[in-house]
């Protein structure tokens, strides 16, 4: 080298090796990544147990597909409905056979109606009337009184007219007449008719 250093003498000193140095790097570089994976592998094994790689989980929280409880019977609604004692039936026979009206006037007495006028129906409706019967009444009717009396004849059909009346009904009975239905299978329709079956649960959006 030029200048005023000059090195003397057969004896250089010798430059320190980069071997120990690279050890050193290499040494804290392998200890961050065995780390990372540690750390890693610690996320994915939450992820498995927890459920967390789910599809489902990464967009948002799955849908509640939990049908909804339906109500049971006794928490529905009583319907308000009349009692046959507060009905007046009018039993008018328009078939050709003689003694219905009055047998069939006797047997809803029995069970609890007031009875009206027994006879032989009008010419609109004598031999006119092809089921059962037919209940005869006035529109406000078809939600109290009709809906009653019909649960001692079944399959009798329903229809309005002009009367002012609601608790008055006219029961016509039909050439396909056999009898009104056995009381037991009344008394059971008729507490069907004031306790409405329960709805059934829906399936929630999405599910």
């Amino acid at each position: 080298m030029g200048g005023q250093y000059k090195i003397t003498g057969d004896k250089y000193p010798r430059m320190r090796s980069n071997r120990g140095r690279r050890k050193l790097v290499f040494a804290v570089v392998g200890s961050a990544t065995a780390l990372g994976l540690l750390g890693w592998g610690t996320v994915q094994l939450i992820d498995v147990f927890t459920g967390g790689g789910d599809k489902a989980g990464a967009v948002g929280t799955a849908p509640d597909c939990t049908p909804s409880p339906s109500p049971s019977a006794s928490q529905q609604p009583v319907r308000a409905l009349p009692k046959p004692g507060q009905i007046t039936v009018n039993v008018l026979n328009a078939t050709p056979r003689s003694g219905l009206a009055k047998s069939t006037a006797d047997e809803l007495k029995k069970r609890g109606f007031k009875i009206g006028e027994v006879g032989n129906a009008t010419k609109e409706y004598d031999k006119k009337v092809k089921g059962p019967g037919m209940l005869l009444g006035a529109a406000a009717a078809t939600d109290a009184a009709l809906p009653v009396l019909r649960t001692q004849l079944a399959g009798a059909q329903l229809k309005t007219d002009t009367r002012t009346k609601p608790a008055e009904v006219d029961l016509i009975i039909g050439t396909g007449f056999k009898a009104l239905a056995k009381k037991a299978d009344a008394d059971k329709a008729m507490t069907t008719l004031a306790k409405p079956t329960p709805t059934p649960s829906q399936t929630k959006q999405g599910c």
